[in-house]
């Protein structure tokens, strides 16, 4: 089995690669074109601004591929601001996203400690193999300041409160992404990996 993190120098690689490890297969970390059309899962890693990033990926000739991939029906999974990314746009510098979910990056609303960092919990709304074997209203590991607002509620798995209810995983047919950081979050979140692994097996 062949899984590609995405290398564009915009996320925790190290520790994304760990977890991944520790659940049996030894990833790939590249940027290179071939690797990822190759892959049989790809980890969209990411930390930091969403119009910095989606430049990484640019700059790269990363932007046409990862659609191309999510379009081959092969699991995708991103983390963070791998979730962000997936949308027509973010607010941070209203600049233009992957567009491969139609939806905005949002920035949290006032009231509120930005960045949201710490753990939350998630209500899974729907079931979905990616979250085999993991209790309703599981603790995750959250840091981030923008959400993801798909338009299809029917594609958000999972929710989180703070200040409002946001998507924190979405989840449409190969096409897995979580706002929280499964690799900083215990168990929970290796078992996340874990099932993630176990649909390209």
């Amino acid at each position: 089995m062949k899984l590609v993190v995405i290398d564009y120098e915009s996320g925790n690689l190290r520790s994304v690669s760990r977890a991944l490890e520790s659940q049996g297969v030894t990833p790939l970390v590249s940027s290179g074109l071939a690797d990822l059309a190759a892959a049989d899962a790809v980890v969209l890693p990411g930390v930091g601004s969403g119009p910095a990033a989606m430049a990484a990926l640019d700059q790269r000739g990363l932007v046409g591929p990862i659609r191309d991939y999510i379009a081959s029906g092969r699991p995708f999974l991103g983390v963070c601001l791998g979730l962000q990314l997936l949308m027509d746009r973010t607010e941070e510098g209203d600049k233009p996203c992957l567009g491969v979910v139609q939806g905005d990056a949002k920035l949290l609303p006032p009231g509120q400690k930005v960045p949201h960092m710490g753990w939350n919990n998630v209500k899974f709304n729907k079931k979905h193999p990616v979250l085999a074997g993991i209790p309703q209203d599981s603790y995750f590991y959250f840091v981030h300041s923008y959400y993801a607002a798909p338009n299809d509620p029917a594609s958000v798995a999972g929710t989180t409160e703070y200040g409002i209810p946001f998507c924190s995983i979405y989840a449409r047919d190969n096409l897995i992404a979580t706002q929280f950081h499964p690799e900083k979050s215990g168990p929970a979140g290796l078992r996340l990996y874990k099932n993630f692994i176990g649909l390209a097996s």
